[in-house]
């Protein structure tokens, strides 16, 4: 699959660092690094074009082909991220021009992309018949039936999912089995191990904080919370999932 990508600011940096998976990706574990994403795929040769966006423009942009670029190469998915609203509300030439057939767009700060806009770049891409995903967080993520879409999360991104193995109540497994697109997972599935099960509310929340996590915490009218909040909820979530399956599976083996 061939991926081009546009982005300002952090969140986009650690997106494509998770793409690419270089060994100076994750730096979180500082000297404690056991080097845990070793294996993980590197899906660098899938990038066509990456296209690194300035982040402080004036508040109203009024030629924003401007600051976007004047040709891309064919794609099949165009990922952009955290990108000036009157960028966004481009999207859809942008996506024309790379005759791409989808667009994933997280939203990842309510003032960058607010709910009206986002409904309509989404009537302009579905008017070109172009897949879209606009998950508020990235790691919110799930199929959606569109086949380039569910391609990319087929690829290990979205909604965090993990494995634990426990010994007794001790956590001393937990693999990442589908990824935070910005790589949080991976840093909490490695804090969580050697810790306690009845702890790991604290553990989750202490390590995705750390990571750290760089949604928004203003309040989002549509979720009537933050952004931030919400992706703390999805990895605490998938981590008590995993948990509760290892359990019944100690409980059966008993």
């Amino acid at each position: 699959m061939r991926i081009s990508v546009l982005y300002s600011g952090e969140f986009g940096k650690k997106v494509l660092g998770n793409l690419i998976n270089s060994d100076q990706f994750c730096t979180s574990c500082g000297e404690a690094c056991d080097h845990c994403r070793q294996g993980r795929k590197s899906y660098s040769g899938f990038l066509t074009e990456i296209h690194e966006l300035p982040a402080d423009l004036p508040e109203f942009v009024e030629e924003p082909e401007e600051y976007l670029p004047a040709d891309l190469k064919p794609c099949d998915l165009l990922l952009a991220m955290d990108l000036h609203p009157d960028l966004f509300a481009s999207l859809p030439t942008v996506a024309k021009k790379a005759h791409a057939k989808a667009l994933i767009a997280p939203v990842e700060n309510p003032k960058l992309a607010p709910a009206g806009l986002v409904r309509q770049v989404a009537e302009k891409l579905q008017n070109e018949e172009v897949e879209y995903a606009f998950p508020k967080p990235f790691c919110s993520l799930e199929k959606t039936g569109q086949p380039v879409i569910d391609r990319f999360v087929e690829m290990g991104f979205g909604k965090p999912k993990v494995e634990i193995i426990l010994d007794n109540e001790e956590i001393t497994t937990a693999r990442v089995i589908k990824d935070a697109p910005c790589g949080c997972t991976w840093f909490v599935a490695r804090k969580l191990v050697y810790t306690e099960a009845a702890d790991f509310k604290e553990t989750v929340s202490s390590a995705h904080h750390a990571y750290p996590c760089t949604a928004s915490m203003d309040n989002d009218p549509e979720i009537g919370d933050t952004i931030l909040h919400k992706a703390g909820y999805i990895i605490r979530e998938s981590v008590d999932s995993a948990l509760d399956k290892a359990q019944k599976e100690n409980a059966n083996d008993r």
